[in-house]
C-alpha cells in the first residue's frame, strides 16, 4: 500500500483493531507504516496491547478490524496456504525463544525452512545440504561456535537460547523480523549483546527489524524510531532523540519521568 501516495512501506497497519472481549478493545485505530530498513522500538506499559500488535501482523492472534498490508496483501484477510506462504516471510523471536527442548541446537535452527519444503520433506525434517552448511554459518553468525550445534536445546542458557532464536528467524530470508520483548528474560549484559545483535542484522543483513520491549533505555539507544504505546493507542513515534519526559509520562503514567 503506498504512503503519501509515493514510497511504499514494508508494511503499512491500517485502522487496526482487536477485542478479545466485545466491546473492550486491546488496540484502538492503529494505524502505522513500517520502512523496509532499520530498527523500530514498541515501547509501553504492560497491558497496553505491544504484544498484541506484534501477534496480529504475523497472525498469531486475528484483528478484530482493520488491514496489515505485507507484501501486496493484507495479512488480515489471509487464510490457509496463503497465509502460510507469507508468514514464512516474518521472522519470529520470542520472549520465552520458544525452541524444541528436545531437538538439538542444528535442527531448531533449521525448523527455519520447514514452511519452504514439501510436506512430507518437513514431515521427515529432511533439509537439504545447502541448508545444514548455512545454519551452521547462522550458529557463528549470531556468536556461538559450531560446537553448540549438537546440543540440545535445554542445555543453553538464556541468551545463547535467544541467538538460536535469532538465527532459527533469519534461516528463514525473511523481510521482516518481529520481536517479541527478546532481552525481558535476560540480564543487563546479555540483553545488550541481543539489542546489538537485532541492530546489526538490520545494518548488515538488511532485515528491518520491528521489536517490542519494555526497557526505553535500550530501545532510545539502539532504534532509529521509537513507536510509544499506552491504552491501546499509538501516543508517540518519532526519532528517540525527540522521546521527552513529557512523552514519557504521557506514555507510562506517574511522576517518575518529570
Amino acid at each position: 500500500m503506498p504512503r503519501n501516495g509515493q514510497e511504499q512501506a514494508l508494511l503499512s497497519i491500517r485502522h487496526v483493531r482487536k477485542e478479545y472481549r466485545p466491546g473492550e478493545p486491546v488496540l484502538k485505530d492503529i494505524t502505522l507504516d513500517i520502512d523496509a530498513h532499520g530498527v523500530t522500538a514498541i515501547i509501553g506499559p504492560s497491558g497496553t496491547g505491544k504484544s498484541t500488535l506484534i501477534r496480529c501482523i504475523n497472525r498469531l492472534v486475528n484483528p478484530t478490524a482493520g488491514e496489515i498490508w505485507f507484501g501486496g496483501q493484507d495479512l488480515a484477510r489471509l487464510e490457509g496456504h496463503a497465509l502460510r506462504m507469507a508468514r514464512r516471510r516474518i521472522g519470529m523471536v520470542f520472549q520465552e525463544y520458544n525452541l524444541v527442548e528436545r531437538l538439538s541446537v542444528i535442527e531448531n535452527v533449521l525448523s527455519g525452512r520447514l514452511g519452504y519444503l514439501p510436506v512430507w520433506r518437513a514431515l521427515l525434517r529432511q533439509f537439504s545440504e545447502t541448508d545444514i552448511a548455512r545454519a551452521f554459518e547462522l550458529i557463528e553468525a549470531v556468536g556461538l561456535s559450531a560446537d553448540f550445534a549438537t546440543r540440545r536445546a535445554d542445555q543453553l542458557s538464556g541468551g545463547q537460547r535467544q541467538r538460536i532464536g535469532i538465527a532459527r528467524a533469519i534461516m528463514q530470508d525473511p523481510a521482516l523480523i518481529l520481536a517479541d520483548e527478546p532481552t525481558s528474560s535476560l540480564d543487563p549484559k546479555t540483553s545488550v549483546e541481543i539489542m546489538e545483535l537485532l541492530t546489526g542484522i538490520a545494518a548488515d543483513r538488511g532485515i528491518p527489524v520491528v521489536i517490542n520491549i519494555h526497557n526505553v533505555e535500550l530501545a532510545k539507544r539502539y532504534a532509529g524510531r521509537i513507536i510509544g504505546m499506552t491504552g491501546g493507542q499509538v501516543v508517540y513515534d518519532g526519532a528517540p532523540d525527540g522521546l521527552t519526559d513529557h512523552h514519557l509520562k504521557t506514555i507510562y503514567g506517574g511522576e517518575m519521568w518529570l
